[in-house]
């Protein structure tokens, strides 16, 4: 019974949302099946704030490798959780202005918009562009001609490189009219509307396969990973 429960839960779940696209009548089974979610979505999220402090806290408490880290993550997250809830710094809605939560957590000026604008964002940026030295260090490795295909992809980002700036477009600039097709914006066009554009769409039709396949099994109860082990508790 505990795995047949989920199953059924799940397959009438997905056939009743399924159904809300195409049958008028069932729209508003939809519409409760998504409010549903909602919720069991916000318990979700309480559950997995649960169990990161209760991950982070046995990594403190047995003073393992990198302990420090999670001090910072639980003062992070609840200097966020208490910030974001209890609406520092935001001013009250104009239909409730003598209720001073009844404004919008995420106001401009408030205190959960200063921490996303000021702290998340700039650490965010630092990330990323720490990670753009990590990207050219694989682009350098993965761009060595050691074989045909190896080859065609070095010649390909070295076009699409000079095409994107002025120096590509000025080194090709001044071919004639009957050799348009080699200047190097045009190659680059060429290779983002065509190739590159096909290539996305092949990869974008596979996945959208996969999806359909993955759902149908899920629905059909032939895919039960997300149930956990096969045995019985």
């Amino acid at each position: 019974m505990k795995r047949t429960v989920p199953l059924f839960i799940a397959a009438i779940t997905g056939f009743v949302l399924i159904a809300a696209d195409f049958v008028p009548y069932t729209q508003s089974w939809g519409d409760t099946a998504m409010i549903w979610f909602d919720i069991l979505a916000a318990v979700a999220f309480i559950l997995g704030g649960a169990n990161l402090l209760r991950m982070h806290l046995q990594k403190i408490s047995d003073v393992r490798p990198g302990w420090g880290y999670s001090v910072v993550t639980i003062l992070a997250f609840l200097v966020t959780l208490v910030v974001g809830l209890g609406k520092f710094g935001v001013h009250p809605a104009e239909d409730f202005p003598n209720h001073p939560w009844s404004g919008d957590y995420i106001a401009h000026g408030g205190g959960f918009w200063w921490i996303y604008e000021y702290v998340y964002l700039p650490l965010a940026a630092t990330m990323f562009a720490m990670l753009a030295f990590y990207i050219a260090s694989a682009a350098y490795r993965a761009f060595r001609a050691k074989n045909t295909e190896a080859t065609i992809l070095l010649a390909t980002a070295f076009i699409v490189l000079l095409g994107r700036t002025y120096a590509g477009v000025y080194l090709t600039g001044n071919l004639p009219e009957s050799l348009a097709w080699l200047k190097l914006n045009y190659l680059t066009d060429v290779i983002m509307n065509v190739f590159n554009l096909a290539g996305n769409r092949a990869i974008t039709i596979g996945i959208g396969l996969g999806v359909v396949a993955l759902s149908l099994k899920v629905l059909l109860g032939v895919d039960r990973s997300y149930l956990g082990s096969d045995r019985e508790a």
